[in-house]
């Protein structure tokens, strides 16, 4: 045990990392929104801007004393970069990222699904740490052995654990068939698993059928996630579906339109959320009309601390509405929304541009959604396989 780590919940930086694959990451990975948590509401063009204002002259001054004073070589194209990431930083918002146009396309990777080969994990932020939130059926590492709970210490030898989740699951992700070794800390052992690297199939929905009851799992909101569901959700009829089980849990987002469209099947042409912007001021969004078909289903949402954005969005319209009862642990609380704006150079400002509101106007930053019926997993549960919350959903 590397005598710098006291194996204890305590809150440390990790790169300002939230909960990924998104507030969850799967890694193999799915990181995000992974990633990173949020919500798009749009890609448009940054270019041609001139109405900002401000003296940039004491940037040109440090520039040039250190071009006069510094022994060294002075690489031009990174200083900037710092420097525009140094910008965006000192805002302090955590939400607001400059990503470089490699950074930004592994963002998209992410955003989209298209996480490449790794060892199929999720893995959120929890007591300071990155930890294992779930292994993913038939990939390697619930073959190893990792566990959920296990904080993630070290890869191929390297300690990564003050990183954030996104920067560790770029390092677990690799060529299909190469080979990784990830050193956990389990009861303040650690545990070294040798793998190789899988091709991990990352799918935004998925449903399951119990007798009469539909589960819907959303693991994030692609752009095409809300048609897919409503696809699903046309052959319930048929099948003689009376309930549905639309599991959020380590749903960290995603596209904000995608989770309108899937409110759509319950809530018709009502508000589903409100926002507030200082630059675009207040506006309302709409579920669409006519295509409300499980406003009189019964529905349960299942939910945990690794529910965010999008997915909130999706439990808070409901639960106002009183279309679904809620079930699980107080989801994460980000009630905030990012814009993606493009950069010249192909890099990206992921910034927050606005608040959210459910349609009751409750805001949900730092609160979360508070469930109708509290029920907590456990890490142990996850790994003997044991559901209690949705046990509970099926009992409803």
């Amino acid at each position: 045990m590397s005598s710098k780590v006291e194996w204890k919940a305590k809150n440390i930086n990790l790169g300002g990392a939230i909960v990924i694959a998104a507030a969850c990451a799967v890694i193999g990975l799915v990181i995000g929104l992974t990633v990173q948590n949020f919500d798009v509401l749009s890609l448009i063009g940054l270019g041609g801007e001139d109405s900002y204002r401000g003296n940039w002259s004491q940037l040109d001054e440090v520039y040039g004393r250190l071009m006069s004073n510094y022994n060294g070589e002075i690489d031009f194209g990174a200083v900037v970069e710092g420097a525009k990431k140094g910008m965006v930083e000192a805002l302090g918002d955590q939400y607001t990222v400059y990503m470089t146009p490699e950074e930004n396309k592994s963002f998209m990777d992410d955003l989209h699904g298209n996480v490449g080969s790794g060892i199929g994990i999720e893995m959120g932020l929890r007591d300071g740490y990155v930890r294992v939130l779930r292994t993913l059926p038939d990939n390697p590492a619930r073959k190893a052995g990792i566990l959920a709970g296990d904080i993630i210490f070290k890869i191929d030898g390297e300690e990564v654990w003050q990183l954030s989740s996104d920067e560790i699951a770029s390092r677990v992700r690799g060529a299909d068939g190469s080979d990784v070794v990830v050193t956990v800390v389990r009861d303040g052992e650690e545990l070294d698993y040798a793998m190789k690297r899988e091709a991990i199939n990352n799918v935004s929905e998925y449903v399951e059928f119990d007798g009469s009851t539909a589960i819907v799992t959303v693991t994030r909101f692609d752009s095409d996630t809300g048609k897919l569901v409503q696809k699903e959700a046309e052959k319930f009829a048929e099948k003689g579906i009376n309930k549905v089980i639309l599991d959020l849990r380590n749903n960290g987002g995603g596209y904000v339109s995608a989770a309108q469209e899937m409110l759509s099947l319950w809530i018709d042409g009502q508000i589903v959320y409100k926002q507030q912007s200082k630059n675009s001021g207040d506006t309302v969004s709409y579920a669409s009309s006519g295509r409300a078909i499980l406003k009189d289903m019964k529905t349960i949402v299942l939910i945990n601390g690794s529910t965010a954005s999008a997915s909130e969005i999706v439990a808070g319209a409901l639960q106002d509405y009183g279309k679904a009862t809620i079930v699980g642990e107080q989801s994460y609380g980000k009630g905030v929304v990012q814009t993606l704006l493009n950069l010249s150079n192909g890099a990206t400002l992921k910034v927050t541009t606005a608040d959210w509101y459910t349609p009751n106007g409750n805001s949900i930053s730092q609160a979360g959604i508070t469930p109708d019926i509290v029920i907590e997993r456990t890490y142990d549960d996850i790994n003997k396989m044991i559901d209690p919350q949705l046990d509970k959903a099926k009992e409803l």
